[in-house]
């Protein structure tokens, strides 16, 4: 269920020229399906932190719950978040493990291969001639959120995963033991929109919890997103 740790606190800051040419018509969404349970994926997360800090690249912790019985059970784990990213290994022919990082729903490494991650965002994972990016927008507004796609020429569905900025674990049990945790983007909340359009309005979310609307088509790959982060002075 995991693999070996490949990556050391000095390839945390990666070049992202290319991510940065992207970024100016579509971001780059990085996946990272994780658990407090293991060992091995707390500098995936920090990597995932590391690397959100960079224009143009979104990033969603998804805690899985398959370690959760053995000897710590992790406060985010979903069982819907275990099936995205079994759904996720269908589609790209991969295995299951944690840590693993699906780079706009196109490519699984390791998430904690910091090389790994690099080559893939650096070769354009999801980016397809045939498919233009979607142009997406995500914004607060007195009543809600309002989201707004673009035309696309394909069958597209949407979803809205909430996501808290940074979580702080004391571990009490399981591989990590002692350890406190930091995580970044932590998704909490997500829910399927089948139907997209222009524009649309969506429920409030609270003012310290932030929002990711991601478009995909009927394969997982991304063909557009946009992030909304936590209101200012939160």
């Amino acid at each position: 269920m995991r693999r070996r740790d490949f990556v050391t606190a000095t390839l945390l800051t990666l070049p992202l020229t290319s991510t940065r040419t992207r970024a100016a018509s579509s971001p780059v969404v990085l996946e990272l399906f994780t658990s407090q349970g293991c060992s091995s994926c707390p500098p995936a997360d920090a990597l995932l932190g590391e690397l959100t800090r960079h224009p143009g690249i979104i990033g969603l912790a998804w805690h899985v719950d398959y370690w959760n019985g053995l000897g710590w059970r992790d406060p985010y784990a979903r069982r819907e978040w275990t099936d995205r990213q079994r759904s996720y290994a269908k589609f790209l022919d991969a295995e299951v493990y944690t840590p693993a990082l699906v780079v706009n729903g196109a490519a699984m490494v390791v998430g904690s291969d910091a090389d790994a991650v690099r080559k893939a965002i650096g070769q354009g994972a999801g980016v397809s001639p045939a498919v233009p990016p979607v142009a997406v927008t995500l914004r607060r507004t007195d009543t809600g959120l309002e989201a707004g796609v673009g035309d696309t020429a394909i069958h597209a569905v949407g979803m809205l995963a909430t996501y808290d900025p940074q979580q702080t674990t004391r571990v009490g049990a399981g591989e990590n033991q002692g350890r406190k945790l930091v995580e970044f983007r932590v998704v909490r909340e997500a829910v399927t929109l089948d139907k997209l359009s222009p524009k649309f309005a969506l429920p409030s979310i609270p003012a310290n919890r932030g929002a990711v609307l991601l478009i995909q088509d009927a394969s997982w790959r991304i063909i557009g997103a946009a992030d909304l982060p936590p209101s200012e002075g939160v």
